[in-house]
């Protein structure tokens, strides 16, 4: 899954995609409302979390935007702002939830797997190819019925090649999506990483899933 983090304050901004990252999400963070705004319109997000004080554009025309480009897409918002006339038009604008600084990690994670749970725009919550399955919303992957102990970075990159089953993924695409890097070519992190990956969805099992295009990448695909 992948997240949007509109806060001005670099710590809090650093905190949160820490926390979402060891959760398991691509995290893109943004300090201001404008960059915020074009990001929220240009990128795919599963959820954006957006702060209401924001220098050159504040939060509530950053959500009124996203409202009137984007009707379906899940915001909460995470603000200092604890009046509830401020709770009023927040929610009045179109977030689907609202959450006052300071506040728990804890919290604010529950709060974005129910609003991912409970929305009626959300196309899936498992993906599946074969007998590997992803629940996105409980975090795990199973592959023939047995759960996979995958780490953070291994989760990203299992998830990222099932919403792409099929399809040939290069290593630069994986670095810039799943790494949120540019991709060095003499840097071998993603072919180490996958590796590592095929080990645990592979290797216990006869039929292959992960399987590699020599100097291109890699498609994640059923084969006879």
């Amino acid at each position: 899954m992948k997240i949007l983090i509109v806060e001005d304050e670099p710590k809090t901004a650093a905190f949160v995609k820490r926390g979402f990252t060891e959760e398991g999400f691509v995290a893109d963070v943004a300090l201001d409302g404008v960059d915020g705004l074009h990001l929220a319109l240009t990128g795919e997000y599963d959820v954006i979390v957006l702060d209401v004080m924001l220098p050159r554009q504040d939060g509530w025309r950053v959500l009124q935007e996203i409202r009137t480009h984007r009707p379906h897409q899940l915001v909460i918002l995470l603000t200092a702002l604890d009046a509830v006339a401020h709770r009023v038009k927040g929610l009045d604008l179109g977030a689907d939830d609202y959450l006052v600084k300071p506040f728990a990690f804890s919290e604010l994670n529950a709060r974005v797997r129910n609003i991912l749970r409970r929305a009626p725009a959300r196309q899936t919550e498992v993906l599946r190819l074969s007998d590997l399955d992803m629940d996105l919303l409980r975090h795990k992957a199973s592959r023939a019925g047995k759960l996979l102990d995958l780490a953070p970075q291994e989760y990203r990159l299992l998830e990222y090649l099932l919403r792409h089953a099929g399809e040939v993924v290069t290593r630069t695409r994986l670095a810039e999506r799943v790494w949120d890097m540019n991709f060095d070519g003499d840097s071998n992190v993603v072919d180490v990483a996958v590796r590592r990956l095929r080990r645990k969805v592979d290797d216990p099992c006869e039929r292959k899933l992960i399987h590699t295009l020599r100097g291109v990448g890699y498609v994640l695909e059923e084969r006879d």
